[in-house]
């Protein structure tokens, strides 16, 4: 969330986003511009004195040159489709924000990850929502740890970091896992020359906290297009107006009659939700967005020099800074946002969350910590009661390549080379991971695919063929790649010409009323079991419905063996909510596609 009160700290991660990007001539005069004046701020922060204004002074300037940066970053990247999920299709399947704050409040529940330390054991809050920037919990929210109590019922305070020279046992944030930062390590004490076994120290029984979210009392929804560039759209309090719509971005204005909610005190929260759709009508990736408007900018640049013009910094200066800041956030009635996608745009989506009026809800936790290995030798399945409904959006636009033809398959391949190793120069086949694929599953064998090297002829088209011995080049199907030693080539090869072998999975699809499930399979409560005799998890999937007709998220499965890494016996998939129905997926045939090329090849780098 943007802040105009911390200007521009989100955009660091915009900036990081767009690092790769490429550069027009044009642009890349702007950037030697940029750098020019980064190094002369620079220079000109050694000429403070007084280490509190410099501070200052190297914050907020530091702040605007890395807007300007993401601004040409942003501008100057190339326009390629890239496709996500709609990320508020959630919304769409709750009667209100606040059954939707519920859900996500009261799925939340603690796993205990398996560990192969004695000293450490990990803790996994799992939420019934996964969400990446810039998609996160469209509602401002909160969650803090306070602690865990052990086997011995001895109760461990939360701490922010772990100590070094703290002798008993910690609750920290997990420092390794940067997929979920919301993890906790429970962490035991080390003694150098003495082997302590997980096992025998005590265990992590439950986990103390508390949530909070801020629910907007309407979130409201506008589907606008080119047409409605400039023309204002008012529903109630709420006014928007399409400044710009280009290739790749959408300047907006929102603005809000009615002031923020008291219970907000000095949060701003982004009340704009804006998602793009190209000519496809698929929801393009996010590059990043710039929030703060030129009057916002003027403002701060106003405020730096004021700084600039100081000797020292002084408790009236703070106050005549943070007086002059209020007084112009006062008279913002509106909140600006640039945002860019990855892709052209035909139409966007723009979600606005009113925050005139919320809804605060706290909740204490006390969960307890449950442990589900992946493989586990159980014989009795373990209950994970789950009080709430989730679905799982992304399903049916993953399930439709079960149907994939070999056309689809061969259009969806991508060619790159490599040639910075002469003795390892590659070629790599490479296509999206798809449902397919996932079916695939292990059965990929190399097959004898003819491959001949050809060198070029005076008008640089294709020559003669190359005779080669046959460990110059090797293809590996299983991941595509085409391996050759340039060391063993008599000449320099200029083209190849062949066939790869792809694979594609015959998919037969079933639907099955859990009211009349076969032998093999059966239901307990939100938990499916798979019996691994008659639905072996090699060539099977298993996808769930409820009485809505949308598919169920899978919370976690489950692997029981007969023992380690030994006989499967059955598996079990936990589902949010209640399955009525099921899709069963089986690959029936796997089929080899001869993918035949003929590509350029790259010429060696000179050393």
């Amino acid at each position: 969330m943007m802040d105009v009160r911390s200007p521009l700290a989100t955009l660091g991660l915009c900036a990081a986003l767009l690092m790769a990007s490429g550069c027009s001539p044009k642009e890349e005069q702007k950037q030697a511009t940029l750098e020019e004046k980064t190094a002369q701020f620079e220079q000109s922060l050694d000429d403070i004195q007084d280490p509190k204004l410099r501070d200052a002074i190297a914050d907020l300037g530091g702040s605007l040159l890395l807007l300007e940066r993401a601004r040409l970053k942003l501008a100057s990247k190339p326009i390629e489709a890239e496709y996500g999920e709609d990320s508020l299709a959630l919304l769409k399947h709750y009667p209100t924000p606040q059954a939707l704050v519920d859900t996500y409040i009261n799925g939340l529940f603690v796993l205990r990850k398996t560990s192969h330390s004695d000293y450490l054991t990990d803790l996994q809050p799992v939420f019934p929502f996964n969400f990446n920037a810039p998609d996160q919990f469209p509602f401002p929210h909160g969650l803090e740890w306070q602690s865990v109590t052990l086997s011995n019922n001895k109760v461990i305070p939360f701490q922010p970091e772990w100590s070094e020279t703290d002798p008993g046992i910690q609750l920290s944030p997990s420092s390794s896992n940067l997929t979920n930062p919301d993890d906790l390590t429970v962490t035991y004490p080390f003694i150098e020359g003495i082997e302590t076994e997980n096992k025998s120290q005590p265990q992590p029984v439950s986990l103390k906290g508390a949530v909070e979210v801020v629910t907007p009392g309407k979130v409201l929804t506008f589907d606008l297009a080119k047409k409605d560039v400039g023309h204002k759209r008012t529903e109630g309090n709420i006014t928007l107006n399409l400044l710009v719509l280009e290739k790749n971005y959408a300047e907006i204005e929102l603005t809000n009659s009615e002031s923020l909610a008291a219970e907000l005190g000095d949060e701003s929260p982004n009340p704009l939700l804006v998602q793009a759709r190209d000519s496809t009508g698929q929801f393009l990736t996010r590059s990043g967005s710039i929030n703060e408007s030129a009057a916002q900018v003027a403002f701060y640049e106003k405020q730096l020099a004021e700084m600039q013009k100081q000797k020292t910094w002084s408790d009236a200066f703070e106050k005549q800074l943070t007086d002059e800041q209020k007084a112009f956030e006062h008279k913002q009635s509106s909140h600006y946002a640039k945002v860019y996608f990855n892709g052209l745009i035909d139409n966007l989506q723009v979600n606005v969350l009113d925050f005139s009026t919320v809804t605060v809800t706290h909740k204490d936790l006390n969960l307890p910590v449950l442990r589900f290995d992946r493989n586990n030798l159980q014989q009795t399945v373990q209950p994970l009661p789950m009080p709430v409904t989730v679905y799982d959006d992304g399903a049916a636009s993953w399930l439709k390549d079960a149907s994939m033809s070999e056309d689809q398959l061969k259009s969806s391949v991508t060619i790159s080379q490599s040639t910075e190793d002469a003795s390892a120069a590659k070629i790599v086949f490479d296509h999206p991971y798809t449902f397919n694929d996932d079916l695939v599953g292990a059965e990929r064998n190399n097959s004898d695919a003819p491959i001949t090297f050809f060198t070029a002829d005076d008008k640089g088209e294709r020559g003669e063929p190359i005779e080669l011995p046959t460990e110059a080049f090797e293809l590996n199907a299983a991941n595509g790649t085409l391996t050759y030693d340039l060391n063993l080539f008599p000449e320099t090869p200029a083209f190849v010409v062949g066939s790869v072998p792809l694979f594609l999975a015959n998919i037969e699809k079933t639907t099955i009323d859990v009211a009349k499930l076969p032998k093999g399979l059966s239901l307990k409560d939100n938990a499916l079991i798979v019996d691994q005799k008659d639905f072996p998890s090699d060539s099977w999937r298993f996808y769930a419905k409820d009485t809505s007709g949308n598919y169920l998220k899978e919370i976690l499965n489950v692997s029981h063996r007969a023992e380690e890494y030994g006989t499967a016996l059955f598996d079990v998939h936990y589902f949010y909510g209640q399955p009525t129905t099921l899709e069963s997926y089986q690959r029936t045939d796997l089929s080899t596609v001869q993918y035949g090329f003929e590509v350029k090849l790259d010429k060696p780098e000179s050393k």
